[in-house]
């Protein structure tokens, strides 16, 4: 009797440690799957403003890439182009220990402490379309090369003017990188012909309306405009609905940047005879395929070039077919 209790007692222990061992095998298993080895790969996405029409395509690229991707998470957050709202948005997103962040900055000045606390935290933070002094400081850079748009922009103005006139530029934001340089390169184009010159220059913060309303206010200055540059299709579009109810459209050669597919009507149209494509949805795509390889731990260039591309009515069907 006491040799099968002693068995019995014996295969009640063996049980028991089976059990327990196998409980913490599978505990420490379930512990790995959600701060170990993860199943599923989450990127955080802090841009500056869901509103924003050029932005919204460069989300949709992220959005089809992520489609693409097996175990691919992306949490997407809009700032409201207020910078310490996204700098809540990216201290959340480190606590969340997410694997990686694209980042679209609000602006430039608040990006470099962006990235500084990425890093900080060892977090691979991949900052796209907004270039800045510093940037190098990121894991990476994906977008374009703003001055070229600025000087392609100007150069086929130039020439449908036959380089001399008066030119209107508008600003978009003003502070920002892509304001900065596309102006820049406008000014590059300008100082090369000696019968062409800035008569106004003012903001519209990226905007169609504020486009419009700036336009009133120089056509009501009675200065002679031969062309209107602009840093941004929507404002041009504004411009061109200002210069269409003057009845002086005819007049003026109007010029933006980004070819989104409302701007492509208006070229089709004839009413505005220059853009230059910025390749939104590249940008988008590239971001999210850099993080995610960031985040795996592979190697990634430093800077990833989406090149701009001149947009005339001559060409404009063809880019009309990348929007489909």
């Amino acid at each position: 009797m006491r040799k099968q209790k002693k068995g019995a007692w014996w295969m009640m222990v063996c049980l028991v440690t089976v059990l327990v061992v196998g409980c913490g095998a599978k505990q420490e298993t379930a512990q790995q799957g959600t701060s170990g080895k993860k199943d599923k790969i989450v990127i955080g996405a802090a841009l500056p403003d869901f509103d924003d029409k050029w932005l919204s395509y460069l989300q949709d690229g992220m959005k089809q890439y992520e489609k693409t991707q097996e175990n691919v998470e992306v949490i997407y957050v809009d700032a409201m182009n207020d910078a310490s709202k996204q700098l809540s948005q990216v201290e959340n997103f480190i606590q969340q220990k997410v694997d990686a962040i694209v980042l679209i900055p609000v602006d430039t000045t608040s990006a470099p402490n962006l990235v500084e606390k990425a890093n900080q935290a060892n977090l691979p933070i991949v900052v796209v379309n907004r270039q800045y002094d510093g940037v190098e400081a990121a894991t990476a850079y994906v977008g374009s090369e703003s001055i070229k748009a600025g000087l392609m922009e100007m150069e086929e103005v130039a020439k449908l003017l036959g380089g001399k006139g008066n030119i209107a530029i508008m600003n978009g934001q003003m502070g920002h990188e892509a304001q900065i340089k596309r102006t820049e390169g406008n000014k590059q184009v300008i100082e090369k012909y000696p019968d062409m010159k800035v008569v106004l220059e003012g903001t519209g913060e990226w905007d169609r309306a504020k486009g419009m309303a700036l336009m009133e206010n120089w056509l009501q200055s009675g200065k002679k405009i031969d062309a209107v540059v602009s840093n941004n299709d929507e404002m041009a579009i504004g411009a061109i609905m200002a210069l269409e109810a003057a009845g002086k459209l005819k007049d003026v050669v109007v010029a933006g940047v980004d070819a989104t597919p409302d701007a492509l009507e208006y070229v089709k149209a004839g009413k505005l005879q220059v853009t230059v494509f910025q390749n939104a949805t590249g940008q988008g795509q590239g971001g999210l395929e850099v993080a995610i390889k960031a985040a795996k731990g592979e190697k990634v260039e430093k800077f990833n070039w989406i090149p701009y591309e001149l947009v005339t009515k001559a060409n404009v069907d063809e880019y009309v077919k990348k929007w489909q």
